[in-house]
């Protein structure tokens, strides 16, 4: 049996990339016609707009008819002809944060998030603290974990051995209905920015949480300008 091929990839990815835009697409629209285009949209504390489309794009969204820009960018991406199969997975991957960033803003709105016993978006607060503290040390780093593991005991276990690091966890998705952090919460794991385990989501849309946090990063720390894409 032969293993799955970049041809593979580059199908599931751009099918993947279709339903997520087509389901941001519908929300949108939804939105305007319940609150109208001019309706104001944002993350709590942020002075980022919409983090991931401002620092990859210099996109300033402030209402529901610019996330339009935002989202016509996305489907422009997906259309985009390009010589490499591997440029078409990497180009589907963004035209898909994109269409989360957007999902989890208007959820924002319709006060959807944050989902119960997790953080939602990362405040420019948090970004500050914990960015300084990336900086002089105390911090060795970050990882983002998705899905469940095997079981609690393994999922303990994982967490405590990044802890001992210094290295600030970050706790999301759910694999057929399990998440990791219930496995923690049964084991009585106790979770927060003060502990460095952060539980963000329980779909994996919510990766774009530690994204976005991420990419503010790399503009308030790293000298790097909106747009600067590359």
């Amino acid at each position: 049996m032969g293993g799955i091929t970049l041809e593979d990839v580059v199908i599931l990815s751009a099918h993947g990339a279709k339903k997520i835009v087509s389901e941001a697409e519908e929300l949108l629209k939804k939105a305007i016609s319940e609150n109208g285009e001019n309706q104001k949209i944002s993350f709590p504390d942020t002075a980022y707009y919409l983090p991931l489309s401002y620092a990859l794009f210099g996109f300033e969204i402030r209402t529901l008819k610019d996330i339009y820009l935002l989202l016509n960018t996305a489907i422009s991406i997906i259309n985009k002809k390009q010589s490499e199969p591997l440029n078409y997975v990497l180009d589907n991957g963004v035209a898909t944060l994109l269409a989360e960033e957007i999902i989890k803003a208007i959820r924002y709105l319709y006060n959807q998030e944050p989902q119960p016993d997790c953080e939602g978006f990362f405040s420019d607060t948090i970004l500050r603290t914990l960015g300084i503290q990336l900086v002089d040390g105390r911090l060795s780093g970050f990882a983002a974990i998705l899905g469940a593991a095997p079981d609690n005991k393994t999922a303990v276990e994982i967490v405590r051995e990044l802890q001992k690091r210094q290295i600030l966890v970050f706790l999301g998705s759910s694999v057929n209905g399990k998440s990791i952090i219930d496995q923690l919460k049964q084991e009585n794991v106790e979770m927060g920015w003060e502990t460095y385990v952060v539980p963000y989501g329980r779909d994996t849309i919510s990766l774009i949480y530690p994204l976005n946090w991420a990419i503010r990063a790399a503009l308030t720390f790293g000298g790097i300008n909106p747009g600067d894409t590359e």
